[in-house]
């Protein structure tokens, strides 16, 4: 068997404005959260939109997975693109679950453990670490994985590689434009019959969160292959306060029409202009940091939420005492990312990836 050379495997130079957009959309969505659980009712959210930060990683993804692999997909080879993105992305999958179950059993605010057996809950946490769904804890709301409830977008991220390594890195493009639109379609269904494009977090709403990464990954890649790069001036702040005018989004009776239209529109927009935009050179400092918190605030954050959510129902804190605590809890989410990325993530992927360049000049 021919070896494979190991400068296959070296990463390609990254589109810094975009990975900074990247934080800014992660912050977005644990805001988001926090939000949702101190206000039930999302017109009075300023927030409200958030949650459509994840069909932008989806669109950002597409874009950058047909940037990173579709020019050497023929020398790597599926197997060894499975081992770069299980590599890039399964050891905070497997560290969210881990913190989500010793937030579940150490909650100190009540969590009730106890409504759940040991076997129970194994079969529960072994289903988070291997990315399967099973939406079984009704005090979870159902969620597909009850012990880190955004490990349902990376879920449908492994599902969109998948197909992205044995049809979309070979597919023509009139016919990745056909699956755009197709998609596309599917996202106003999904809009219209149910109001908004919240859904695919839970066992209902599943097949939602497959609308949402069909049209955004294959969009996303659309960018790329068609080299739909828009230059601009803009930098990494405008296009940050333009990011953030679509979460910022009143939450309304028009969700059915506005969501569709940024995820459609605004966000292929965003990407492009994000990948054609100058970068200031004292803002690359910020856009690196930024993107490289971005994946572990997203994997990691959530096992805190369920804590406030809890704290929250059984002390009913006021307004100010919420500003504080949602305040410092994002310092504290953010804080602890970094310490992740730096003490966890970064040096786990350096030691596999290291293994797997000595393993691969045998």
């Amino acid at each position: 068997m021919e070896k494979l050379n190991p400068a296959i495997l070296k990463t390609k130079q990254h589109f810094e404005i975009l990975d900074g957009m990247r934080g800014i959309a992660a912050i977005a969505v644990v805001t988001f959260h926090f939000m949702e659980v101190a206000y039930s009712d999302y017109s009075k959210d300023f927030i409200g939109h958030g949650f459509l930060a994840v069909d932008f990683f989806f669109c950002l993804s597409g874009f950058v997975i047909g940037y990173a692999y579709d020019d050497r997909m023929g020398k790597m080879g599926i197997k060894e693109f499975f081992k770069s993105r299980l590599i890039r992305l399964h050891p905070l999958v497997v560290l969210g679950s881990v913190l989500g179950l010793l937030g579940f059993l150490f909650d100190p605010f009540g969590a009730h453990p106890q409504l759940y057996g040991l076997s129970r809950m194994l079969l529960i946490f072994l289903c988070s670490i291997l990315l399967i769904p099973y939406p079984a804890m009704s005090v979870r709301y159902f969620n597909l994985f009850s012990f880190n409830a955004p490990a349902w977008s990376l879920f449908w991220e492994y599902v969109a590689n998948i197909v992205y390594a044995f049809v979309l890195c070979r597919l023509p493009r009139r016919y990745l434009i056909v699956l755009v639109m197709l998609s596309g379609a599917a996202i106003c269904y999904v809009a219209c019959h149910s109001g908004n494009l919240m859904g695919g977090w839970d066992g209902h709403s599943f097949w939602d969160g497959g609308a949402r990464i069909a049209f955004s990954f294959t969009a996303g890649l659309s960018i790329y292959r068609y080299n739909l790069i828009i230059k601009n001036k803009l930098g990494f702040i405008g296009l940050s306060i333009l990011l953030s005018l679509a979460f910022l989004m009143p939450f309304s009776t028009w969700n059915w029409l506005t969501e569709p239209l940024v995820v459609i529109i605004y966000f292929p927009l965003l990407i492009a202009l994000g990948a054609g935009a100058q970068l200031h050179p004292g803002l690359k400092k910020i856009c690196v940091f930024s993107g490289n918190i971005s994946y572990p605030l997203y994997m990691t954050h959530y096992a805190v939420i369920w804590m406030f959510a809890n704290y929250n129902t059984a002390n009913k804190p006021d307004a100010v005492h919420l500003t504080y605590i949602i305040t410092g809890g994002l310092i504290v989410l953010v804080t602890f990312a970094y310490l992740v990325m730096v003490g966890y993530d970064v040096p786990l992927r350096r030691y596999l990836t290291e293994k797997r360049k000595k393993q691969a000049v045998k």
